[in-house]
């Protein structure tokens, strides 16, 4: 039987992996690596690292895997992504079957943490839907972006409490800010930030988290929207892309 791991490696600092982590990391015998271009090539490089770092002690193969192009210009969103979902699917599935023998374990790894704003769990249980090709499956959990943010400000993730809403730069404008919950905002290529009125509304920003290229940025939103919106356009000029996310905490109350 096949098996396989999705890992998840952190925000970017190799340190940031856990010791399961690296132990499920020496039963590998193939990684499978989703590759989006030239753009992103920092982020191949930082898989790269990881497995040199942490496996040293296992002969392994790398099979790079060109990833389907997403619609970003179709008009219904859910439908695009489904559609890319299915693209990526079909390429895990013949992946899996020819370049991982019976025996033999594969891992894909996971920035941040498999259950967080991930596609990867989810376009795994498409392959195993089609049953075409069976292996087990184990997930390791990863230190994801919000506790790399939160470790880096020095500032707990809740109030005394009080919930935290966790949620999209696309549906921070569509939707209100909730009435009393922090926010944690990922995916935000738009600066969402900015539709907010911002007098009673701190920002904990962060971009690259825990890498050498780490940017932070804190304070009032009135103050620094224009400030973040700047540094964010400059970084992802000169680098290619970027990794950001930051959290939303109406002034005057506990922070603990």
């Amino acid at each position: 039987m096949r098996k396989l791991k999705l890992i998840g490696i952190g925000a970017g600092n190799p340190d940031y992996i856990t010791v399961q982590a690296i132990n499920a990391l020496k039963q590998v015998d193939v990684v499978f690596v989703t590759d989006k271009g030239q753009e992103t090539a920092d982020l191949l490089r930082a898989r790269h690292e990881v497995c040199e770092r942490y496996m040293q002690a296992r002969p392994y193969r790398t099979v790079e895997l060109q990833d389907p192009k997403r619609d970003r210009a179709a008009d219904e969103y859910l439908a695009a992504v489904a559609a890319w979902h299915e693209a990526r699917a079909a390429l895990y599935e013949t992946s899996i079957r020819d370049h991982l023998s019976d025996g033999e374990c594969g891992a894909f790894l996971v920035w941040g943490d498999p259950s967080l704003y991930d596609s990867t769990l989810r376009i795994i249980d498409q392959v195993t839907a089609r049953r075409t090709v069976e292996f087990d499956l184990e997930i390791i959990p990863g230190i994801t972006s919000i506790q790399a943010l939160t470790a880096r400000h020095r500032i707990p993730l809740n109030r005394i409490g009080e919930p935290v809403h966790v949620t999209t730069g696309r549906r921070l404008i569509e939707d209100e800010l909730p009435a009393r919950a922090d926010v944690v905002v990922l995916l935000d290529g738009q600066c969402a930030f900015k539709t907010l009125p911002a007098d009673d509304i701190d920002i904990f920003w962060g971009a690259y988290l825990g890498t050498p290229d780490e940017i932070l940025l804190s304070g009032r939103l009135s103050e620094l929207r224009e400030r973040i919106e700047q540094v964010r356009s400059q970084a992802r000029q000169r680098k290619g892309w970027i990794m950001d996310t930051y959290l939303l905490r109406k002034r005057g109350a506990p922070s603990c």
